[in-house]
């Protein structure tokens, strides 16, 4: 059976080198991908300057590649008319889970590095962020929420521009201070680590809710 629309859009995001995790969960592949991220540093002109310099950069950043690798795993084989299923004796569905953790990613990440630019609006519209902010209330009524596939658009672009920015931005840079203050981490360093953390802590929901749905465990 050929794949929905929704599912062949997650599947090429598996697929897609800024959505694999830069270094594999595979003790043998993890190691090549560390040797392959130390030798694309010690290429650039500060070379081992570089390494040294990037060091919290390059673990938060692999963090945030591997959530975001198992997310994706997660949301793989669900259909688009279950994304605003709310499982019996729930009170969230995907739609909402998703939307949140694109949200969230561009608040923790790219907002808080270098603050809101005008582009970002089409990056992640103000009313997309109003509707998946933290507190908000999840809904079945579909009118209320963007389309699943637009939803991932909004999903893969955050993540695809935090990956396009991160590599501009040292250790010493992320030791100052958050463009707001955050109640969690004061630093921009530990913002970077919290957005992997938290979306971790969401995958954890969206597996329960595949669950109710009757979908199988992913590992």
């Amino acid at each position: 059976m050929e794949n929905s629309p929704l599912q062949w859009q997650l599947t090429e995001a598996i697929r897609s080198d800024t959505s694999r995790p830069i270094i594999p969960t595979t003790r043998k592949t993890r190691q090549a991908g560390e040797v392959q991220l130390r030798n694309r540093l010690l290429n650039t002109p500060f070379g081992v300057r570089a390494v040294a310099e990037h060091e919290l950069v390059w673990l938060a950043r692999k963090q945030i590649e591997f959530s975001r690798s198992y997310t994706l795993t997660l949301l793989g084989d669900v259909a688009e008319e279950e994304w605003l299923i709310q499982p019996t004796g729930g009170v969230t569905h995907l739609a909402w889970q998703v939307g949140h953790l694109a949200m969230a990613q561009y608040m923790l990440t790219l907002f808080r590095l270098r603050g809101k630019l005008p582009e970002d609006e089409s990056l992640i519209p103000k009313a997309f962020l109003k509707r998946f902010v933290k507190g908000s209330t999840p809904e079945g009524d579909p009118s209320k929420y963007p389309r699943a596939g637009e939803i991932l658009d909004v999903f893969h672009r955050v993540y695809a521009r935090l990956i396009e920015e991160l590599p501009e931005y040292g250790d010493a840079d992320l030791d100052g201070k958050v463009v707001e203050p955050y109640a969690v981490f004061d630093t921009k360093l530990g913002s970077l680590f919290f957005c992997a953390s938290h979306e971790m802590l969401h995958a954890g929901q969206i597996g329960l809710i595949r669950r109710l749905l009757g979908k199988p465990p992913v590992r």
